[in-house]
């Protein structure tokens, strides 16, 4: 019993050591406003869901069952959610085919764009010298490409709304060797990520108009109420949104 009172409470101040990044989670493009019932449609895509283990080396282990339970309670949640996005809403159509490899490469292209808005653009320290703050109307400006008109579903919509979301729970290996790192020179061992990234995109441009994106969310996925809470993450600040709205950076 002692020993594990005392491995509890390493762990908690490993994970208090750890440095909090100043991290700017929500971002619209210049000029892009979406009004509550401004009679806009916006067409939702299914999340992009991964959930694993991290492995004592760092390394992402996917899990598929809890993949699956994940993927099942953030669509719930998400259709919960869809009420409050203030327009019209309607769910893509299923894919097949050459369609679905289509939807899997756009949800592959949003995931990839996201994290390089967090890394280049998000962290004040990595900011591109295109993407630094200015009165420029180019400071948040990205692109998933004017391809995205393809996409199953957006002859109907003008707005596409993509969710990624990843989670990586620390393996007992990785937690172990947090601690060990604890007791080491200095040496930071983060336990556990938690990714996820909401957007809206033009679909006729492919233009990025708003994006959520935080490298440390809570709530877990595997239960319904974890990914309720997730859900409301991913969607808080959303243009046009019938729920209040806190202060988004840019």
């Amino acid at each position: 019993m002692r020993s594990g009172f005392v491995l509890t409470t390493l762990l908690a101040a490993a994970v208090m050591a750890q440095p909090l990044a100043a991290q700017e989670r929500s971002a619209t493009k210049a000029g892009f406003a979406l009004p509550a019932d401004g009679g806009k449609t916006i067409l939702v895509l299914r999340p992009s869901v991964r959930v694993g283990a991290q492995s004592t080396g760092g390394l992402f282990e996917p899990n598929g069952d809890w993949t699956d339970e994940a993927r099942k309670n953030i669509e719930t949640a998400l259709a919960d959610q869809q009420g409050t996005l203030g327009n019209r809403v309607i769910a893509a159509p299923d894919a097949v085919g050459a369609d679905a490899a289509l939807v899997e490469e756009y949800a592959a292209l949003f995931a990839a764009v996201s994290k390089s808005v967090i890394d280049y653009q998000f962290f004040v320290g990595n900011r591109l010298p295109t993407k630094k703050r200015d009165n420029s109307a180019n400071v948040f400006d990205w692109s998933l490409g004017s391809g995205i008109a393809a996409l199953p579903g957006a002859k109907d919509a003008d707005y596409a709304l993509f969710i990624y979301n990843q989670d990586a729970y620390g393996s007992t290996g990785r937690k172990l060797l947090q601690v060990v790192a604890l007791l080491g020179p200095g040496i930071a061992i983060k336990s556990g990520e938690h990714a996820g990234y909401a957007g809206l995109v033009d679909l006729k441009t492919g233009d990025l108009l708003w994006l959520n994106a935080d490298s440390a969310m809570g709530g877990d996925v595997r239960t319904p109420e974890g990914a309720k809470k997730r859900v409301a993450q991913l969607l808080e600040d959303f243009p046009g949104s019938a729920k209040p709205k806190a202060a988004a950076g840019q």
